[in-house]
């Protein structure tokens, strides 16, 4: 159930990220979430890792569910920056003795007060090889930013480090949240153009609230194209209104990607399966 492999199956399709519990308390709204959107039919999902490690057991425990309730090929998230090599080795042993073989490598955010020591994971072309190191199998992707890393002094660099992750091992690429497709464009040229080959999965939020955009873009540093900021500041306050113009949006966006040559999309879904339906729904003569 390699992602890798089974996406190259398919003309078009899209797959749709889920974030785990974070407590006990909220597991089993999230388990009935995820399932209800793998009930769609993805060609995968992911499910993300909990600042410093927090959610890993969820995370885990939500990949294994998925896939093995539902026969929804699962892709685990795993951030390095505040965990031991220790730690990561124990995480992988146990996404592989629940049967998940995708793992999205990621440095993850340092958090604050946290004090970086020499011991500690650095970049995540660390975690890549040591992920590689410790079973060969796993299939690994990577994140990329069209609107540059935060952290990064320039994009050059930026991509410059992607190589390198690349060429560590990744297996293909998923990128952070954008909203102008053509910023896509220029980036997909510049990877291609820097000779990094895998295949790269656009990433795509359905905005359907205000408050929802202004954390979005507080957290990944994307920009808005005026188109968008235009909807925003017409339907924003109308919450139908606004739900119904976000998923608007996404599905052009999704559209015009499929057109444009890209096979796979992957959605931020927020855990909410009546915005992933919807999408789906507007992409049903589309999709295989």
């Amino acid at each position: 159930m390699k992602i890798s492999e089974i996406v190259e199956k398919k003309r078009y399709s899209v797959s749709f990220e889920v974030f785990p519990p974070k407590t006990e308390d909220a597991r089993e709204g999230v388990t009935r979430a995820a399932r209800e959107i793998a009930a769609l039919g993805p060609v995968f999902m992911s499910v993300t890792y909990g600042a410093g490690g927090g959610t890993s057991e969820y995370t885990a425990e939500i990949a294994r569910d998925v896939q093995d309730v539902c026969g929804v090929p699962m892709m685990a998230h795993l951030t390095c920056i505040t965990s031991t090599r220790d730690r990561i080795r124990e995480q992988l042993a146990l996404l592989k003795s629940k049967g998940v073989e995708n793992v999205l490598a990621l440095r993850g955010d340092v958090p604050e007060g946290f004090e970086l020591r020499e011991q500690n994971y650095h970049h995540a072309i660390e975690l890549v090889r040591e992920i590689k190191a410790f079973d060969p199998g796993f299939c690994v992707a990577g994140a990329c930013y069209p609107d540059t890393h935060p952290d990064a002094p320039s994009q050059r660099e930026d991509i410059r480090r992607l190589k390198e992750k690349v060429d560590a091992g990744m297996d293909f690429l998923i990128t952070q949240m954008f909203f102008d497709n053509p910023v896509f464009y220029s980036y997909m040229y510049k990877l291609r153009e820097a000779g990094i080959a895998v295949p790269v999965h656009p990433g795509v939020m359905p905005i359907v609230n205000a408050k929802q955009m202004k954390r979005t873009l507080k957290l990944s540093g994307t920009t808005l194209p005026e188109r968008f900021r235009r909807i925003l500041d017409t339907f924003g306050d109308t919450p139908d209104a606004m739900r119904q113009a976000g998923i608007a949006y996404a599905t052009d966006q999704i559209i015009d990607l499929f057109a444009n040559g890209i096979r796979t999309v992957h959605v931020y879904s927020m855990n909410n399966p009546s915005v992933a339906r919807a999408i789906l729904d507007n992409l049903a003569g589309i999709l295989d």
